[in-house]
C-alpha cells in the first residue's frame, strides 16, 4: 500500500509535524519554510521502505552549534521508524541560483556514521561551517516546484527559483549513471529511476518512481515488462519478487541505448 500526504497514516503526519517543530525550535527566527518532495508528495510513499524527503529554507548561514543540535535530532528521528533525507538551504543561495546548489546542512542515512563520529569525537569533518554543494538539489527543487508541498512557511514559488532545464537534466542524469552501475545491487530503486529518467527525456514528464514503473509496464518492450512489474510490486509491497542478473542487465541495456541516443 502506498500513500500521499493526504492519505498517509496519522503517525506519518505526526512524525513530520514533530520533526518540523523540532527544527523550528533550533532555527528560530531564521526559519523560512519546511517543504516535502519525493514519494510522499507524489503518491508513492511506502511506510515500510520509503524515505521522507524534506527541504528546509533558512534566512542566514547556520552556526555550527545549531548544526550539532540538528544532527542529534536527525539521529534520533531518522529510521524511527522512517528514514529521513533532508537538506537546509540558505535563501541567499536560492536568490543567486547556481548549479550545483550550495547547502547549509544535509542528512540522510548514508551520512549517519559521519554524524555520529563528529558528535562522539568532537570532530568537524561533516558538521562544520563549510558550504558544500549537491548536484541532486536541482532535481529536488524542480520536483518541489511541480509536485512538492509547503507544510509551513512561505509559498514554494516565492522561495525556490525556477530551475533551468539543463540543470535538472544534469541532476537526474548523474543519478541515472549511478543506477546503471548499481542495478543488480539495488534493482528496485535503480530500475524505476532509470525508467523515470527515460520518460522525462523522451516525453518531458516529471514523475515519481512508481508512476514511471506503471508507465513502463505499458510502454517498454514486452520482454521487459515482467521485470518492471516485479519492481513495481516490490516497491509497493504487494509482492516480494527475486530478480536475476540477466533480466536486470537486459532492462538496463535497453534503457541505456535509448537514453544515450536522446542525450547525444
Amino acid at each position: 500500500m502506498v500513500y500521499d500526504w493526504n492519505t498517509c497514516p496519522k503517525d506519518v503526519k505526526d512524525y513530520i509535524m514533530d520533526l518540523k517543530e523540532g527544527i523550528k525550535n533550533v532555527v528560530g527566527r531564521d526559519f523560512v519554510g519546511f517543504y516535502i518532495h519525493g514519494s510522499l508528495a507524489m503518491g508513492g510513499f511506502n511506510p515500510r521502505s520509503s524515505d521522507i524527503d524534506v527541504l528546509v529554507v533558512v534566512n542566514n548561514s547556520m552556526e555550527v552549534e545549531k548544526k550539532k543540535i540538528l544532527a542529534q535530532l536527525f539521529l534520533q528521528y531518522s529510521n524511527s521508524p522512517y528514514p529521513l533525507e533532508i537538506s537546509f538551504l540558505n535563501r541567499v543561495d536560492l536568490l543567486d541560483w547556481r548549479h550545483p546548489c550550495p547547502f547549509e546542512l544535509h542528512y540522510s542515512e548514508a551520512w549517519r556514521k559521519r554524524f555520529e563520529n563528529d558528535l562522539s569525537n568532537g570532530s568537524n569533518l561533516c558538521i562544520n561551517e563549510n558550504k558544500n554543494t549537491d548536484i541532486d538539489l536541482a532535481a529536488h527543487i524542480t520536483i518541489t516546484h511541480h509536485r512538492g508541498l509547503c507544510i509551513e512557511g512561505e509559498p514554494i514559488d516565492k522561495v525556490f527559483p525556477p530551475i533551468p532545464k539543463a540543470h535538472y537534466i544534469s541532476s537526474i542524469v548523474a543519478d541515472y549513471r549511478d543506477c546503471l552501475k548499481n542495478i543488480t545491487e539495488d534493482p528496485i530503486y535503480c530500475s524505476l529511476n532509470i525508467i523515470r529518467v527515460y520518460w522525462y527525456l523522451s516525453e518531458g514528464v516529471i514523475s515519481s518512481k512508481l508512476e514511471a514503473g506503471n508507465w513502463g509496464k505499458g510502454k517498454l518492450q514486452e520482454r521487459l515488462r515482467s521485470t518492471v512489474s516485479k519492481a513495481v510490486d516490490n516497491y509497493t509491497g504487494q509482492e516480494n519478487h527475486d530478480f536475476n542478473e540477466e533480466e536486470l542487465v537486459s532492462l538496463r541495456n535497453y534503457l541505456l541505448e535509448r537514453v544515450e541516443e536522446i542525450l547525444n
